[in-house]
């Protein structure tokens, strides 16, 4: 078993239990909560935060992986009063997403940037004494930039050296994942302690179980998926419940695991909060409440979801 770093402090491992492994508790971008206070309602927002993590824990979640990075408009303050005030263990993220400061990419070199990921995972992040217990990175459909390239060598450099996993950010249709991992390997990650996440944009079962062959765990995590703003935006959630069957009914039960990709709050404004409200009313429980029984009704065991939720995210954080 493994430490993990928590808001609250260490956990064991194996004290993680069902775990959503790919979730944000507020999204905005990077300075936005400091300069611009006056953009967000941070009163709704610890409300809601405090909330949804009630909801997910009397729905037996035990631990939430919040993967939101400073160019996500990380929060602090925030995040820091919605955890104290919850018994779910909520880990939190250090690394780069998208929007990646020019200055970053112009001035950095990976080894500096691997430094900077190291300090948040062993001393604090953002001057408090709250760690790391992951690396968030991510490549869209372009493929892997300049910048993307930057953040992966630098994420691979550091999780080497503190042992903790790293979670992507993909584009599962241009099948993106294989770009990450050949980063990894160049770098000697162990890919046992990698996540590829959005993996469930697709239903290209053979780029999903190739994934799963390399050692990597395969995060199908953007539920419901399907509408939004009256647009298709991909897989419906029951299209991805359906391939989840598939790579369960294959054997792959012990190599992905499910969650939302959910912002629990983003930019916090009050009417954006009941549009986002009305498309996803269950939240970060919309798993346990909808996917889950239809499985079941497909005919896969709970041993089977046990694994997914519990097992799988223990051995991503052990490396096993």
């Amino acid at each position: 078993m493994s430490e993990v770093n928590t808001v609250k402090g260490i956990i064991d491992s194996k004290d993680m239990g069902f775990t959503l492994m790919h979730e944000h508790l507020a999204n905005s971008s990077a300075g936005l909560p400091q300069v611009f206070p006056e953009l967000m309602d941070s009163s709704l927002a610890r409300d809601a935060g405090i909330h949804a993590l009630d909801d997910a824990y009397s729905e037996g979640i035990r631990s939430y992986v919040d993967v939101t990075t400073m160019d996500l408009g990380r929060d602090m303050p925030l995040i820091r009063s919605i955890a104290e005030n919850s018994k779910v263990n909520v880990i939190l993220a250090t690394g780069l997403w998208l929007d990646i400061p020019r200055a970053i990419i112009n001035g950095v070199a990976a080894d500096q940037l691997a430094e900077s990921f190291i300090k948040e995972i062993e001393i604090g992040i953002e001057g408090t004494s709250i760690k790391a217990g992951i690396i968030k990175v991510a490549t869209s459909e372009e493929g892997v930039t300049v910048g993307n390239e930057l953040v992966l060598r630098a994420a691979s450099r550091a999780a080497i050296r503190t042992g903790v996993p790293i979670s992507t950010h993909t584009a599962a249709i241009e099948k993106v994942g294989n770009d990450q991992i050949e980063i990894f390997e160049d770098e000697g990650v162990d890919l046992r302690k990698v996540y590829i996440g959005h993996s469930n944009d697709t239903d290209d079962i053979e780029y999903l179980t190739g994934l799963a062959e390399k050692g990597c765990t395969v995060g199908l995590d953007r539920y419901p998926g399907g509408f939004r703003g009256g647009f298709r935006t991909g897989l419906d959630w029951e299209e991805r419940t359906a391939v989840a069957a598939k790579l369960i009914q294959l054997g792959y039960q012990n190599k992905i695991t499910l969650s939302h990709d959910f912002p629990i709050t983003f930019m916090r404004l009050p009417d954006q909060e009941l549009a986002r409200q009305q498309q996803n009313p269950d939240g970060v429980c919309f798993i346990n409440r909808v996917v889950l029984p239809r499985l079941r009704q497909m005919g896969v065991q709970d041993s089977a979801i046990e694994t997914m939720m519990v097992d799988v995210p223990r051995n991503l954080f052990d490396g096993v």
